[in-house]
């Protein structure tokens, strides 16, 4: 096994996933009050929210495909009923679709930034690399969904598996594509470039909406000058 193929394979993907892990804990820790995704809606809207919906919808079941197709054996899949072909066909089909959704929407997003000039007022290198980091790894997955039509059932995804069992076999990337491998190292960087950028807000999900209780409102009744204002609890409400 050569060394390039031990760090690529075995070192890197270990140093990603460990800075990705301690950097958002560190980050929630000492730097709470910057963990956001610096929204600009207030700044330009239109662009936003087609680019936003697009991305976020095409990328969260990107990831749901990736974890279901790559993480889960294919004898998981066989024990009901869903053979190997069955399953690459499913994976290209879905994956085609999330993809051009989660570019088309991550192209809008940069474009966005670098064209309008409000937004560009306030935008960072670090926004334009992160964005641009996006539209770069989405496009060679989506390059290797369209046009790669390579299996990776026996190489890629057991590598992956080995990876989070602690038991790395870098020997299964050697016939894997050189657009796969760009593509899942790609990958590997960002997520290690996450926690310094505005990508920390993934952990950010407002959940909680859903348990929270509701929040009562009440109206301020004017009264005469310079008397104090009367407050009418809310019907059903308590003052």
């Amino acid at each position: 096994m050569h060394t390039l193929e031990i760090f690529l394979y075995i070192v890197f993907p270990y140093l990603c996933l460990t800075v990705f892990t301690i950097g958002h804990a560190y980050r929630y820790i000492v730097d709470r009050y910057n963990w956001t995704a610096r929204s600009s809606e207030f700044l330009e809207k239109r662009t936003l929210r087609l680019g936003s919906i697009l991305f976020h919808w095409g990328i969260l079941l990107t990831l749901v495909g990736h974890a279901g197709g790559l993480l889960i054996p294919q004898r998981i899949f066989d024990s009901v009923g869903i053979s190997a072909q069955s399953h690459l066909a499913i994976a290209y089909w879905t994956g085609l679709a999330a993809g051009l959704a989660a570019f088309a929407g991550a192209l809008l997003l940069l474009r966005r930034r670098l064209t309008n000039a409000r937004v560009r007022a306030v935008n960072t290198v670090n926004d334009t690399v992160t964005i641009g980091a996006l539209v770069l790894v989405i496009g060679a997955g989506l390059f290797n969904v369209a046009f790669g039509h390579y299996n990776v059932l026996p190489t890629l995804a057991p590598w992956i598996r080995s990876i989070l069992t602690l038991t790395p076999d870098a020997t299964l990337m050697r016939d894997v594509p050189l657009s796969y491998k760009i593509h899942l190292l790609g990958a590997l960087a960002l997520l290690g470039f996450s926690p310094f950028s505005r990508l920390v807000h993934i952990w950010s999900a407002p959940l909680f909406y859903f348990f929270r209780s509701r929040i009562v409102y009440r109206r301020l009744t004017p009264g005469p000058a310079g008397a104090p204002t009367a407050i009418n609890p809310a019907p059903g409400g308590k003052e």
